[in-house]
């Protein structure tokens, strides 16, 4: 088959099941609230934050120029990475282009053919990829099965192992039973990578669910995170002991062939953890509005940011989207394959940036596409 003939097929099958998907450029006008993006804290907007990546590209330059192992590590790199460290109470912290590829480092370079990875079947798109980079042998169990994790660790004949997990999980909004599964990566001498890029800025007063469960500075536990989410920027790191970022520096394929973050993101980034720690009303203010839109859509509370009501089929969801935007409110929509349980939900994601009047009508319309 050609190229072109398999290309036309693939199409075909994906209008017939109702999963075409296509790039559509938002509206810089657009008067639509916005509960569909990642901006939990109100923050990519923020004039103190623009105002820092601002400064930043114009004292550095548009880009870092270079891999970091070149010329491409900044004074602007090592500010946000004592940044992170003093927010999340990581020893310490190593920042990528993405929090895919903060992903990405942490698995293939802290894992091996001899290691067996453990993973939920809910984590994100990069660690599944990770996982399949890794050369180790991968389980998947079951969403939140601590016997599970128990079993496959207790089972195991390679002499490392890894757990994954999600502090608070992008599809279903809840989060992790981390103390169990650190206590069984501790009992069966495993890691536990936990990535927070739905718990930085939202749990624990903004320093993330591994914080607020008095699980940081662990030696077996590495977290991951991304800049892109609460912190209104771009970019992702990866925090754990200096033995662990300086093993990343010399291993990591990701980090090590890959551009620095961009001068103006990594201010952005550092800006607003200043913001987090200095405001505490923002992070009230999210989970506040997290809670409201919960009871609106009818679904029970969440542990972060997005809550996720689940729709008869993808057509339905994108009925309801549509509806949604028609009435003022934009919202996501998750179809297979972005679910893992491949279930069609609406995805409506908390905002700190909401007034009392916007979040009203905010609640009035997603009752009224949801119920």
């Amino acid at each position: 088959m050609s190229l072109n003939d398999w290309l036309s097929a693939a199409a075909q099958q994906r209008e017939s099941d109702g999963l075409v998907r296509s790039l559509k450029p938002r509206d810089i006008d657009s008067d639509l609230l916005d509960l569909a993006g990642n901006d939990y804290l109100g923050l990519v907007r923020d004039a103190r934050v623009t105002a820092a990546a601002s400064s930043a590209a114009v004292a550095w330059g548009a880009g870092a120029g270079a891999s970091r192992l070149v010329t491409g590590t900044l004074a602007v790199h090592s500010e946000l990475e004592d940044a992170l460290s003093a927010l999340t109470g990581q020893p310490a912290a190593l920042v990528h282009s993405t929090g895919y590829h903060a992903n990405l480092s942490a698995v293939t370079a802290l894992t091996d053919a001899d290691t067996l990875l453990i993973s939920d079947a809910h984590i994100h798109a990069s660690l599944v990829d990770a996982c399949r980079l890794s050369r180790g042998t991968v389980h998947v169990v079951a969403h939140n099965d601590v016997d599970a994790v128990e079993q496959a660790l207790s089972q195991r004949t390679q002499s490392r192992a890894m757990v994954l997990a999600e502090s608070i999980y992008s599809v279903l909004g809840d989060d992790a039973p981390l103390p169990e599964l650190a206590a069984l990566c501790e009992r069966f001498d495993a890691i536990l990578l936990v990535d927070e890029a739905h718990g930085i800025g939202v749990a624990g007063g903004g320093r993330g669910l591994v914080h607020e469960l008095g699980l940081a500075e662990r030696d077996d536990i590495v977290v991951t995170m991304t800049l892109s989410k609460a912190l209104g920027s771009q970019g992702g790191a990866v925090l754990g002991s200096p033995a662990v970022i300086d093993h990343l520096v010399n291993r990591a394929r990701p980090f090590i062939f890959d551009t620095g973050l961009a001068p103006a993101a990594t201010a952005a980034a550092t800006e607003a953890i200043r913001i987090v720690q200095s405001e505490p009303a923002r992070v009230e203010r999210v989970n506040l509005v997290a809670a409201e839109l919960a009871q609106a859509a009818g679904v029970a509370p969440v542990a972060g940011a997005v809550l996720s009501v689940p729709m008869a089929g993808p057509r339905e969801a994108l009925a309801a989207q549509a509806e949604a935007a028609r009435l003022g409110v934009r919202v996501g929509c998750f179809r297979p394959p972005s679910v893992p349980d491949g279930i069609s939900r609406l995805r409506i994601t908390a905002t700190a940036g909401l007034d009392d009047q916007q979040l009203a009508t905010a609640c009035k319309v997603i009752e009224s596409v949801t119920q």
